[in-house]
């Protein structure tokens, strides 16, 4: 019989029902915007304001300033891999397209620029080379990440997703240069695409060191050959020229005199960051040759080493074969054999053994087969 616990009169008097409290669900939990919040400064003609702002703050501290006289003010604001919820608080604020915000949420997305009336998003890899001692002894040679820029008329949001790629330089080098500040959102756009080609180039540096090192030891005829570093190697280069080769198309667009949106002197800023990116693309797309080339000449060097190790087994067999001969034909214990009680006999034939075998050795190492 199942036992039922008796309720307290007073609940049985007024019928009155226990309300439970409602266990917390994590997924309704919002963390604030300031836990994914790097940095958050105000500008004004170039120079930044001292203090601390919310994301909020700024950007009113910015429209009144920009109501009150001519000076011209923006806020920059970085954040890192911020949740839907923090990207949705500041996309609140700042009067962000909700589909960028949800690119920018999810990331893993190619290099790319979209308009959005008169907001600007471009997003941008990130590339890090991996420090290792040898291909060989590598997992990985190239990380990736991305930055994600929208950029407004008195704002610019980056949002950084990755471990590596922080802007602290980048905002340092615009703190200290108020003329380059001065031009605006988009001179710190052209700031942060300018530091992240320039690392483009610096990681294809690095790989083309291990290509050159790839490249030694596959024409290297006495060490051994690894075909799969060499395709280690590949999908590397294949994930740098995914995270460069879009971004050509982008930065055109931001220097085409046709983009009323940014300044001529900016745009000649971000034609130079283009030229930078051909480079890193050119020599992407040169690597990926060298390490097609190589794989064929691994193919080969691995086809001509197999040919090799089966000569020399084909030359052993040949040699062992005789006395393996004469052996077996002695030992079939017939009593009409030659020689068979010869007193020298055996001798005689251990010499016969002897001497065939060092003719064939020396014909063999005289065609290289051993």
């Amino acid at each position: 019989m199942p036992s039922f616990r008796a309720l307290p009169p007073s609940l049985l008097r007024t019928g009155a029902r226990k309300a439970v409290p409602a266990t917390p669900d994590a997924r309704t939990i919002h963390v604030p915007v300031a836990r994914a919040m790097v940095d958050c400064g105000v500008y004004v003609d170039g120079v930044r304001l001292p203090g601390k702002f919310t994301h909020a703050a700024a950007l009113t501290k910015v429209r009144e300033i920009e109501a009150e006289g001519n000076n011209h003010a923006f806020v920059w604001i970085g954040l890192h891999e911020p949740d839907e919820h923090q990207m949705e608080a500041v996309a609140d604020v700042f009067g962000l397209h909700e589909l960028a915000v949800e690119d920018a949420v999810h990331a893993h997305q190619r290099p790319k620029l979209e308009r959005y009336d008169d907001t600007l998003f471009l997003v941008l890899k990130t590339v890090k080379y991996v420090e290792h001692e040898s291909v060989a002894n590598a997992r990985e040679i190239v990380e990736t990440g991305e930055i994600m820029i929208f950029v407004g008329p008195d704002f610019v949001v980056t949002v950084r997703h990755g471990d590596h790629g922080g802007l602290a330089g980048v905002r340092r080098q615009m703190d200290t240069s108020p003329a380059n500040c001065a031009l605006g959102p988009y001179a710190v756009m052209h700031a942060i695409a300018d530091h992240v080609v320039d690392s483009y180039l610096g990681v294809t540096d690095l790989v083309e060191t291990d290509i050159d090192a790839m490249e030694e030891n596959v024409f290297s005829p006495t060490s051994p050959t690894d075909i799969e570093h060499i395709y280690l190697l590949k999908r590397e280069i294949v994930e740098m020229r995914r995270a460069v080769s879009p971004l050509t198309f982008a930065l055109q667009r931001l220097g085409s005199d046709h983009n009323d949106l940014i300044s001529k002197e900016v745009r000649r800023y971000m034609r130079d960051v283009l030229d930078h990116t051909i480079t890193a693309a050119d020599r992407i797309a040169s690597y990926d040759e060298v390490l097609s080339s190589l794989v064929q000449a691994a193919v080969g060097k691995v086809g001509m080493q197999q040919n090799t190790d089966m000569r020399k087994i084909s030359a052993w067999v040949a040699i062992a074969a005789v006395p393996t001969a004469l052996a077996g034909i002695y030992g079939m214990n017939f009593d009409n054999m030659p020689e068979l009680h010869w007193t020298l006999g055996y001798p005689m034939v251990l010499l016969v053994m002897l001497t065939v075998c060092v003719v064939l050795h020396r014909t063999f190492r005289r065609n290289n087969w051993l």
